[in-house]
């Protein structure tokens, strides 16, 4: 996942699942049933609930920075339908930093993880991390998920594209 700045604490993280991201009717899901077999898609925003910033030197990003951030997952008619829990560890700190995330997204029907390693945070940019599986429906879940940033004011907002293969 790709972190980014937030005022007052240094370096926040969005994720996933992400970052990651739901199943629910109400969720996007796109794709025939036929498709489903084979792949399928879900939408849906993130919303950043709590982050907490665990810095080896206050005031810099450095190698060993701690970041621990819950949010809050919703569908397009702003209906809650799930959250992630997640945590990221900086891995290359300064202007060129990295970041090896790790995320939990708690949907209706399982839990889908996924990781990965986002760089320069500051562009607030696009970014994808891997499905690394799954409980539930999603135990044998195999993907990644596409994450977009569509707000950071006054909550940052992502819009998260989960490809399930």
């Amino acid at each position: 996942m790709r972190p980014i700045r937030a005022a007052g604490i240094g370096t926040a993280t969005l994720v996933t699942l992400l970052a990651c991201t739901t199943v629910a009717t109400a969720a996007t899901d796109t794709g025939s049933a036929q498709d489903r077999d084979k792949t399928r898609v879900i939408t849906v925003l993130g919303e950043v609930q709590q982050l907490t910033r665990f810095p080896v030197t206050p005031g810099s990003v450095s190698q060993g920075d701690e970041v621990v951030v819950r949010s809050d997952l919703f569908d397009e008619d702003h209906n809650k339908v799930g959250e992630t829990h997640g945590t990221c560890t900086t891995t290359r700190g300064g202007a060129d930093e990295a970041e090896q995330c790790l995320v939990t997204y708690i949907l209706p029907g399982g839990q889908l993880t996924v990781q990965g390693v986002y760089f320069n945070y500051l562009d607030q940019g696009p970014f994808d991390n891997a499905i690394t599986g799954g409980t539930g429906e999603y135990k044998k879940a195999r993907g990644w998920v596409h994450a977009d940033t569509i707000a950071t004011t006054p909550k940052v907002v992502r819009r998260f594209t989960i490809h399930l293969v």
